[in-house]
Formats: structure tokens, sequence, C-alpha cells
């Protein structure tokens, strides 16, 4: 259907992007009856199921596998040969991708979203310019919009660095060689699993971290016990790397001079230094959104933006950068948009990093309870200590608990061991339920079960005085 700016197409509800908040969003306010439609530049079902949390996690698990096979003899299981196959390590992740992308086809048709493939942006309050591949236009307006646009791998402005093509993990995921040497730009969640993941493929890895450790949001027992894990693995690190030029072509030769006049030369080049939010060149400022000085949209703990009927969601809005939370601002939006308030203020931001053993974490680290004065007792104990890690022969790592100190409520949860998102999980649910750490502490749970090393580690809590 041909439209102009001046008599666009009108829906109920407009959103921007298909990332995980604005796919629930449409589906379930068309399912409640309401015309909606959606604009989408690329990825059914935005970033996560396409070219982020899962295919990620996929490659990762064939790299588990790698690892398996590495260490057969451990397990009486003897391989003379094996060798990794990475065009099979990719077309496997293709086909989960595929898969996924099907059921999300299938969402959209049987909820009635009109799904709309183009680039959209504002050209007037509530209304969207959309140009398709093959240029055709057209133009429509929500009563309510959503804004969902997610954000993309920052590349620092080197010298060099974009003539050296570097990866992004969007094309690390579609390597179909084993890199000889891959040097990494950035020490955080997504390039420490794929260091992990490369090196167990095969390749020489190493690691530039722009700060004195891994993880500096987190406690320094856990920065380095990530470190000395990967570390054992072969994986070399930097750190307090500045990279002041780079020079060749990823996937050739690639050569980075750092600050102090060391070379490190490598293959390949990934550069996984943090994230920039599509923002730009949308219009916003025709819309009225305003954006704050790093170009993240501005919103209330409603998700409402600084233009009436506008919301923003997921990564865009400067919301942590989880799925699970940009699934969570879709309730928020939601909820209020069907007259239920709200908001987004106290609500937990739990994680997990996949790497090998895993680093969960929800609640109060450390690092966070001290700087807010708060006062805790420390329980920590080894993942040893937890029979089930003996069965498997992962028994690396630790989990440590941050008790109040005033009374028996859990303020924080981190384990590093195999495993970890799933007892992280058992963690929240019992801080969700406002439980007291005995409650953890004297539950009949299984045997043996990685659950069960709760009962070591709380059995372990200091008394409160």
């Amino acid at each position: 259907m041909s439209s102009s700016s001046d008599s666009p197409e009108e829906y109920d509800i407009l959103v921007l992007g298909s990332g995980e908040a604005g796919k629930y969003i449409a589906w379930t306010l068309a399912k409640q009856g309401r015309r909606v439609a959606v604009v989408e530049r690329k990825y059914i079902g935005g970033a996560c199921p396409n070219i982020a949390c899962l295919p990620t996690k996929n490659v990762v698990h064939s790299a588990k596998v790698a690892d398996y096979f590495r260490r057969g003899a451990e397990f009486g299981i003897t391989v003379p040969e094996w060798q990794v196959d990475m065009a099979t390590v990719r077309e496997r992740k293709r086909r989960m991708v595929g898969d996924l992308v099907a059921i999300h086809v299938r969402n959209y048709e049987g909820s009635h979203v009109e799904f709309i493939t183009g680039s959209g942006k504002f050209v007037a309050p509530l209304t969207l310019e959309v140009t398709a591949a093959d240029g055709g236009t057209r133009f429509v307006k929500g009563t309510e919009v959503v804004i969902n646009t997610g954000t993309r791998a920052t590349l620092p402005e080197v010298p060099g660095l974009r003539e050296a093509a570097p990866l992004t993990h969007v094309e690390a995921l579609e390597l179909d060689v084993v890199p000889e040497h891959l040097v990494i730009l950035g020490g955080g969640y997504v390039g420490l699993e794929f260091a992990q993941a490369m090196r167990r493929f095969g390749s020489r890895v190493t690691v530039l971290e722009r700060g004195p450790r891994l993880l500096g949001k987190e406690d320094d027992d856990v920065s380095a016990a990530v470190q000395e894990a990967l570390a054992a693995e072969g994986i070399e690190f930097v750190m307090n790397a500045r990279v002041a030029e780079v020079g060749g072509r990823s996937g050739e030769t690639v050569a980075l001079t750092l600050g102090d006049g060391e070379v490190i030369s490598g293959s390949h080049l990934l550069v996984a230094s943090g994230r920039t939010p599509n923002t730009e060149g949308i219009g916003l400022e025709i819309a009225g959104v305003a954006t704050g000085e790093r170009g993240y949209i501005t919103v209330d703990e409603t998700l409402r933006t600084t233009a009436p009927h506008v919301w923003a969601a997921g990564d865009c809005a400067g919301s942590p950068h989880f799925t699970h939370i940009s699934f969570d601002d879709f309730r928020v939006i939601r909820d209020n948009l069907t007259g239920h308030e709200r908001v987004t203020t106290g609500r937990q931001v739990p994680f997990c990093m996949f790497v090998d053993p895993e680093l969960g974490r929800i609640g109060l680290s450390e690092n966070e309870a001290k700087a807010a004065g708060i006062s805790y007792r420390l329980v920590k104990a080894p993942m040893a200590a937890v029979l089930r890690t003996r069965t498997l022969s992962e028994t690396r790592g630790f989990m440590k608990a941050l008790i109040a100190a005033d009374s028996d409520r859990i303020l924080g949860f981190t384990v590093f061991g195999t495993g970890a998102g799933e007892i992280t999980g058992a963690v929240q649910i019992a801080m969700l339920g406002n439980l007291p750490y005995t409650a953890l502490r004297d539950a009949v749970l299984i045997h043996p079960t990685l659950l069960e090393g709760l009962t070591v580690l709380f059995s372990a809590a200091p008394k409160a005085p």
C-alpha cells in the first residue's frame, strides 16, 4: 500500500525495531485487538536469536565439546585423531538461527502483526518513513510508538582500525576457519566468551584490556579467578593496553601498536570494546525524543521518552544490556499502555557470563556494598566443596554471598563455577521471596546436584552479632 507523509497508514501501536521488548509488545497487544505494525531493518526477532545471545552460546557449546575431546583421556576415552571443522560449527549455529527465525515468523503471523521490512526514521511526531531495500517508501503513524533499535559494537577511533576491517561479534559468528592468532580488543563479556571459544577451537588468542584487570566492575577475587582460568587454557592477556595504531587487515595479517611501542600481531582482529546505541539518523530530534551525551534515549522510570506517546525499550534506552532486562522492559511498557502503572525502579538485574566455568551474579557485589556503605557478613565456599562438581571433574571456582549484618537477608550472591547461571537463579528466587539465607541453608536439596552447594555455602555463614 502506498502512502505519503500527509496521509500515513495509521496503527494503534507502531514499533521501530523487533528486538526482545519490541516483538513481545507487538505480539501481546495485537492479540488484544490493537492494530500493530513492526518496522525492522534486517533481523526478524532482533539481535538475540540472530547475531548475539543464542548463536554465541551455540558456538560456545561447540567449543565445550571440543574441550571434552581434548580432555578425553581424563574421562577414559581416547580419541587419537580429531579436528575442529569451523564450517560445520557455523552450520550448526545457522540451523538453530533458522529455526528461531521461523518461530518468530509464525508468531507474527499468528498475532496478526504487520511486519514491515525496511529502515525507519521519524519525519514527524509519531510518524515514520520506511525505506525498503528496493528503494520503495511508505509512511506509517502510531497512536503510540515504541523505539527498540538496540545497539551495535563500538569501533574506537584508532588510526587504521576501520581500514583493518576488524571482526565484531557478528562476523566472528560467521567464521568458517579457525583463526591462526585472534587478537581481541576488550576483556568484557563478549571478548572473553569468544576468547575461550576460539582458543578451544585451536586459535592462539591474545586479549588486550584497557583496564588494570578483567571485568573491572566485579570484585577483585572474581576478576582474578576468571583471568586465572582463561590463562590456564593458554589465553594471553595484555592489561592497561592502549592501542595507538592498527595496520594490516583482519583475516590476513594485522598489527596493533600500543602506546608504549609494543606491537601485537595476529591473523584476525575482533573488536569487543563496548556498545553504541542505534539512535543516530532516525529522526529523533524531529520526533521530539531527547538523547543523553552517549546517544542513549532519555526515558523515565516508566520508559516514556520526552515525546508524548513515545516509549523506548532495551539497550537503546540505556537499560542494562541483557535480553532478560529488555523482556522486563516489555512488561513495563505493556502494563503502562494497558492502564497499570509499572516502573523499572528497584528491579533485580541478574547476569551470567558464559565462559566456562560460568560467572553469575545477583544483587550486590562486595565492591558495591562497600561503596554504598552497607555492612554485610561474607560467606564463601569453593566449588570443589560441592560434591556434584567432583563427579563432573569441574571443580574450579567458588561461591560467595553477602548477608546483611543485622538480619538474615541475602544482599548479593556471586558464583564462578559450572552451572553458575542456574545456581544464581535459585538464589534470585529466594531473594524475590525475601527468604532469609537460613531457608536455603536448611532446605532439603537433591543430592548430588549443584544447588546442593547452597547448603554448603550458607552453613558456613557467620552468626549475626
